[in-house]
């Protein structure tokens, strides 16, 4: 009984930090950014708002087709994967959002991407 009592308590506070740190929304592209992927990302920003991730989530992937290289789309996709329990994938867009974060510090800064990453 105990092991099963620590075992539970343990597996909650791994649980605990990407709870916790879910709730970051999505980021807007910086000034000049393509305009496909602009319009795409605002879109996938709204459909988050509204709880429709997997719509959001088409959005975004858009966007990032529009330009790979934009911090924020990779950031938007992750915290989208993350918000749907995909935390393998959103890894891998954390990471590529820390790579083409071109110095935003809502990127670097980002206690979910930090916590993802093991920052």
């Amino acid at each position: 009984m105990k092991r099963v009592l620590v075992a539970l308590i343990a597996f909650a506070m791994l649980s605990l930090p990407l709870a916790v740190f879910a709730d970051e929304g999505p980021l807007a592209l910086p000034a000049g950014a393509n305009a496909d992927a602009n319009k795409h990302n605002e879109e996938g920003i709204a459909h988050y708002g509204q709880g429709h991730y997997d719509v959001a989530l088409k959005h975004f992937e858009a966007a990032s087709k529009a330009d790979p290289k934009l911090g924020e789309v990779h950031f938007n996709e992750a915290i989208t994967l993350d918000k749907m329990g995909k935390h393998g994938d959103a890894t891998m867009h954390f990471k590529g959002a820390q790579k083409n974060a071109g110095g935003n510090k809502a990127i670097l800064d980002s206690a979910i991407l930090n916590s993802y990453l093991g920052k």
